[in-house]
Formats: C-alpha cells, sequence, structure tokens
C-alpha cells in the first residue's frame, strides 16, 4: 500500500472543462437531440465531434503537449466522459481518445515505426482522425485478446473509425478502414448510441507499430485506462437520472402534494444519493491513480467497475419506475440511459470478472 492518499476533489482547471464541454453539450447535444438521432439510426454528430475534439481540446488531453495534445491526464479526461454520460452523447471519446489513444502512447517508442505512431497520436490529438481498438467492447484488462485471424464482433464505434488497432501473434497494427481487405459491419446494439460492428481485417493490411510483447502491454494498458475512466461515463449517467427523477418527484403531483414528499419515495431516492456519492468517490479514485501511475491502477479500476456499473443501471431503473407512466415510453430520454448503463455495465469486463480481479488483488474470497 502506498502513503499517498488520493485526491478525489475536482480542481478549478477541472471544473472550468466541466463547464466548457457542458455547455457545448447543451447546446449542440442535449437529450432529446440524442433521441432524435438514434431515431434517425445515425448517433454521430460530425460537427459536434468538431467541437469537442478540436474546440475544447478535449481529444487531446491524454497526448503529450511536443505531439499537438493538452499534456494533461486522466483526470480532465475523467471529467469529459462525466458530462459524455450525463448527456448520453454518441461520440468516440471513450473508445478514441482513451483507450486507443493510451494504446498508442505504450508503443511510442517501442517500435521502429515510432514515427507513424507520434503521427497517429498528433492527428488524434487535433481531432482530425478517429482510431478503434479492434477487441470486443466486453474485453476485461486481463481478459484474452483476439488472436488477429478472422472476424472481431462487437468492435465499438469501429464504424466512426479511420484506423484499427489490430492485434495479431506478433504484434500490433494500425490498418486504414479505407484499405482493401478491411469489412467493417454495423451491428444492432443494445445501446444505440454506442454502435457495435463485426470488423474483418486482412492478415496482410497494416503497419505493424510494436512487437508482441510490447503490444500486449500496450493494449492492456489501454483496456485498463478504458475500464477505469468508463466509471466516470456510468458516474455521469447515475448523477443525470437522480437528478432527473428528484426533479419529476417535486413536479409531479398526487392527491394534491408532490410525490417525492412520499417517504417511500424519499428513500428510495436517498438511498440512490448515497450509491452515487459512492461512485463519484470510486470514480475518481480510478482516475486518480491512473493519472498518477500508482501501482494500485488497477485494484482501484477493478473496484471502480465493480461498483459504479451496478449504481448506474440502477439509477436508470429508479429513474424509469419513478417516472411511472412516461418512464415507459420511447419518447422519454429515461430508456437511453438505461440502455447506456446496461452496456456500459459489461465494457471492458462484467461486474463479476471485476470482482473476481479485486478479490485476487486483495487477497479476499472470490464473488459468491
Amino acid at each position: 500500500m502506498t502513503d499517498a492518499s488520493p485526491d478525489l476533489l475536482y480542481s478549478d482547471t477541472e471544473d472550468d472543462l466541466r463547464a466548457a464541454v457542458r455547455s457545448l453539450l447543451t447546446d449542440r447535444a442535449d437529450v432529446p437531440a440524442a433521441l432524435i438521432r438514434a431515431e434517425a439510426g445515425d448517433p454521430y454528430d460530425a460537427e459536434l465531434w468538431t467541437s469537442l475534439a478540436a474546440g475544447i481540446g478535449a481529444s487531446g488531453l491524454l497526448v503529450p503537449e511536443k505531439l499537438g495534445g493538452q499534456g494533461a491526464g486522466h483526470r480532465e479526461a475523467a471529467v469529459v466522459l462525466e458530462e459524455l454520460g450525463r448527456a448520453v452523447t454518441a461520440a468516440p471519446y471513450l473508445t478514441s481518445s482513451v483507450v486507443a489513444t493510451e494504446t498508442l502512447l505504450a508503443c511510442d517508442g517501442e517500435s521502429t515505426e515510432s514515427t507513424d505512431v507520434a503521427g497517429l497520436l498528433t492527428a488524434l490529438a487535433h481531432g482530425h482522425r478517429v482510431a478503434v481498438l479492434a477487441v470486443p467492447l466486453s474485453t476485461a484488462p486481463d481478459g484474452p485478446l483476439p488472436a488477429g485471424a478472422g472476424t472481431v464482433t462487437g468492435v465499438a464505434d469501429a464504424v466512426r473509425a479511420d484506423v484499427l488497432l489490430v492485434v495479431r501473434h506478433d504484434g500490433l497494427y494500425a490498418v486504414e478502414t479505407a484499405s482493401p481487405g478491411v469489412t467493417v459491419e454495423p451491428l444492432t446494439p443494445l445501446d444505440l448510441t454506442r454502435p457495435l460492428a463485426a470488423v474483418t481485417v486482412d492478415p496482410a493490411a497494416g503497419i505493424r507499430i510494436a512487437e508482441a510483447p510490447a503490444a500486449q502491454a500496450a493494449v492492456r494498458r489501454g483496456l485498463l485506462a478504458g475500464a477505469g475512466l468508463l466509471a466516470s461515463e456510468q458516474l455521469g449517467i447515475a448523477e443525470w437520472c437522480l437528478e432527473e427523477t428528484v426533479r419529476h418527484t417535486r413536479e409531479r403531483k398526487q392527491f394534491n402534494r408532490p410525490i417525492g414528499s412520499f417517504q417511500a419515495l424519499k428513500h428510495r431516492m436517498a438511498q440512490l444519493w448515497l450509491e452515487v456519492v459512492s461512485a463519484r468517490a470510486a470514480a475518481r479514485n480510478a482516475a486518480d491513480a491512473l493519472a498518477t501511475g500508482s501501482p494500485e491502477a488497477p485494484l482501484a479500476v477493478a473496484l471502480a467497475q465493480a461498483y459504479c456499473g451496478r449504481v448506474a443501471v440502477h439509477a436508470a431503473e429508479e429513474c424509469v419506475q419513478l417516472h411511472g407512466g412516461i418512464g415507459m415510453t420511447w419518447e422519454h430520454p429515461a430508456h437511453l440511459y438505461l440502455k447506456r448503463g446496461k452496456s456500459d455495465e459489461i465494457a471492458f469486463g462484467s461486474r463479476g470478472r471485476h470482482q473476481e480481479t479485486l478479490a485476487a488483488l486483495v487477497d479476499l474470497p472470490g464473488p459468491r
């Protein structure tokens, strides 16, 4: 155990970043807009991504300044993901600006093609390109990786990607999606705001950017960052659901009084508030551990994912139920949060998988 205590508070810089991202999403990607785009079958807004990635500079938060990034860290990226979760925004931020970027950062300098890695990182930092690690969204940081042959299913945001990072037995390859022999077939996902696809890549396509030993470590570093910062997205989902439910129960009246004044509902919302506060602590702890390079980062990430996924789903379920009849309709956005929460719950490893990892790391019995 380390002596340094994690910093769970938000800095002034992080608060300013939150305000900028929330303002952008309120103007350009509010919840009704997300519902409209989901219904249209094309959830991505290219202009919004340009504003978020290049305008605010969010896509380069993890990229060093020498490569054109902001030289910030995981804590700042976590703030962006909280806001994207609150608005159920369809943007390849988690997959490209976190997972793929973190993977490439681990490859930079490890490969004979390091100049290509640096160039791709610069393009990602400026928001000019989108890269996606070609593994199923359900892949845990310590889980089995694709062998590189055949089709990989369940790859998140692949339909939006310009570059695929493909894991093969002899290393990690960067493959242009426009290259011959690359097929990206959209799938029908539960969460319409995070499209999935089946990816098939010709074995001869692409440029090797890392040899086999370094490639495995780089991919696992990317997945660990993705799992850790996913907790911040789950926190954003839970916070919106709680706030919207409290607002509704204050305004909705039965028997000439707000339904939020009924003791049973007070207890349910108070319990949910406690869960959200605890989820915030777990998510911030994971982001801080990743930002500081703490040796306890795997422990912090496993803890966050073992807890935050359940909280996000519970908050969305309560939001649907306590909105009554309107919560069950397609027109109300509660179902978008429930679907994103359920999808996130199995992303980067299931809750049970993270509980097993957590138990192993602290030498406790596994989940029953």
